[in-house]
């Protein structure tokens, strides 16, 4: 009987019923709230062994729909800054990391726009054809964020409307469906996470999840996408992770970070890695 229960495991028929006790879990969490200002909750909670059958540290910073309040990107063309130090240099009340760059030379590798203005082009590879982050994006509007699915068209980034277009990825869900994504390494290994998602309610959310720590498995991108449907995301989008993840809250205990980052290794707040660029929240 153990070695049939076994070999179910591994076909994946018994997946449904895990999925929906993890999806209990998730909905039913005692998550900590703490309101940051009008409009803005985070929420946080420490999944004991019971999602995904391992410990997870997840962080949802919640956004409402406000006039007093905007979504912004910040970036820096060449060089290298902390998150933290992206938010406290901008007057930001959040700063979230944002997508993939280039580690010894400053940059991103994703397309950036900002006020109108080319910072990065997207670095395709060789062939030409685009890889997962290169195939979605962040728009910036008027304060408002949305995500942008690549159409085929080469300058689909240029014709984006929004200020502010950071492209990144992979898509995640979009309209409340499931987006497929490639079973590569990058999706199947366990890293810690970032991401951002827009629910059913207009809310923009901005979630971490920390990992490569026995306190926090850090998760796939499949199990990433199964969270964030369970946070009644309508579309959302994986940014970069792994030891760029880190979210930032102005006046926020210690230091400011409220995740795990995981550079120097350590269970603490310490430990984040400079990057190319940020999601920031700001007031108007």
């Amino acid at each position: 009987m153990k070695s049939f229960i076994t070999a179910l495991l591994l076909t994946g028929l018994l997946s449904p019923a895990f999925s929906q006790t993890d999806s209990l879990n998730v909905i039913k969490a005692n998550w900590k709230k703490k309101k940051i200002t009008s409009g803005v909750t985070l929420k946080t909670n420490w999944f004991n062994n019971n999602l995904f059958g391992s410990n997870q540290n997840v962080s949802v910073l919640e956004i409402k729909p406000k006039r007093k309040l905007m979504l912004d990107l910040g970036f820096d063309a060449k060089k290298l800054i902390t998150t933290s130090d992206f938010g406290q240099n901008t007057n930001s009340i959040a700063a979230l990391n944002g997508t993939f760059f280039d580690i010894a030379n400053g940059g991103s590798v994703d397309f950036i726009k900002s006020d109108g203005i080319v910072i990065n082009e997207s670095r395709l590879p060789k062939n030409g054809l685009r890889v997962g982050h290169q195939a979605s994006a962040l728009v910036f509007k008027n304060g408002k964020l949305t995500i942008s699915k690549f159409n085929g068209d080469p300058s689909w980034e240029q014709s984006l409307d929004g200020e502010d277009v950071m492209v990144t990825g992979p898509l995640l869900i979009l309209d409340q469906k499931d987006e497929k994504l490639d079973s590569n390494a990058f999706s199947k290994t366990r890293h810690p996470r970032t991401a951002v998602a827009v629910t059913k309610n207009n809310r923009v959310l901005l979630i971490t999840v920390d990992g490569r720590n026995e306190n926090s498995a850090g998760m796939s991108l499949f199990e990433l996408t199964k969270l964030m449907r369970w946070l009644n995301s309508d579309d959302a989008i994986n940014l970069d992770g792994g030891g760029s993840t880190t979210l930032w809250l102005k006046g926020y205990e210690g230091n400011g970070v409220v995740n795990y980052p995981t550079d120097n290794k350590k269970w603490d707040h310490e430990g984040e890695r400079k990057v190319a660029n940020v999601v920031l929240l700001k007031k108007k």
